[in-house]
């Protein structure tokens, strides 16, 4: 196997090829993977959406061939779920719960079908027609996760952390950022002041160290979502995020980057 589509809805990926190994993330269902080898039940893996690499239980992965792989790396000929939870079923008739940011491979828009290889698959819930701008998909897409705990390495609405919140919420409006914070913040335009922001920018914060250690979603110029204990909503001003809970600050704004392009 070099090549393989992940099949489960939330997957686990370590930097060990063991059960006690930490997760560094989650690999979405429907996410193109390179396999570089296998150890018993675990796969070497690397995320071709966003270049994470490390171990998975390789019975959740669905080989595909190099064609495949290239058609769907160069083209990314992929439906991406947006809302919180979708419905799909196989061929025997086996239905899975899928979290949005899941990816449905050469989707039919017409027959509601997909197929993974030689495995067909049809999505039960009919996709709502969206005709929002990126911002606001983003800015929608993460609202849907309030409350939803934290999970160092989570991407779904059971368990996710500050990057995977604004990675999947940007995934969901058609645009691919790094995983960790401290990538994703090389990836934008940074932008001056607070009044000059956009819904849909993200906001990076640091330590003592200067190190990036958190991200959140812009909603307005003093309002941000981010994964701080669960997905909340909280005020930003120039020093950072105050929790209007513990009634002090709990992060120190680095920069504000917008990563979609507009000005």
């Amino acid at each position: 196997m070099k090549y393989a589509i992940a099949s489960s809805a939330v997957i686990p990926l370590r930097p060990e090829a063991s059960e006690k190994s930490e997760m560094l993330t989650q690999i979405m269902f429907g996410e193109h993977l390179e396999v570089f080898g296998t150890i018993g039940n675990w796969a070497n893996v690397r995320n071709a959406v966003d270049g994470y690499l490390g171990w998975i239980d390789k019975k959740t992965l669905i080989e595909i061939d190099e064609k495949q792989f290239h058609k769907l790396n160069e083209h990314g000929e992929v439906y991406v779920l947006s809302e919180l939870f979708s419905f799909v079923t196989d061929e025997k008739n086996t239905e899975y719960i899928l979290p949005a940011g899941s990816s449905l491979p050469n989707f039919n828009t017409k027959e509601l079908t997909f197929n993974i290889a030689q495995k067909q698959f049809k999505l039960k819930n009919t996709p709502k027609e969206n005709n929002k701008s990126k911002r606001e998909i983003i800015s929608d897409s993460a609202i849907q996760f309030l409350n939803s705990p934290y999970l160092w390495g989570g991407k779904n609405p059971f368990g996710i952390d500050c990057s995977g919140l604004s990675q999947v919420a940007y995934k969901i409006a058609g645009i691919t950022i790094p995983r960790d914070a401290s990538k994703q913040v090389t990836a934008g335009e940074s932008v001056s002041f607070l009044s000059e922001t956009k819904p849909g920018d993200l906001a990076f914060f640091d330590n003592e160290e200067g190190i990036i250690t958190h991200v959140g979603i812009l909603l307005s110029p003093n309002k941000i979502i981010h994964a701080s204990g669960k997905v909340r909503i909280d005020t930003i001003d120039h020093q950072g995020i105050y929790n209007n809970d513990l009634n002090k600050y709990t992060h120190k704004l680095r920069v504000v980057m917008n990563m979609i392009g507009d000005k």
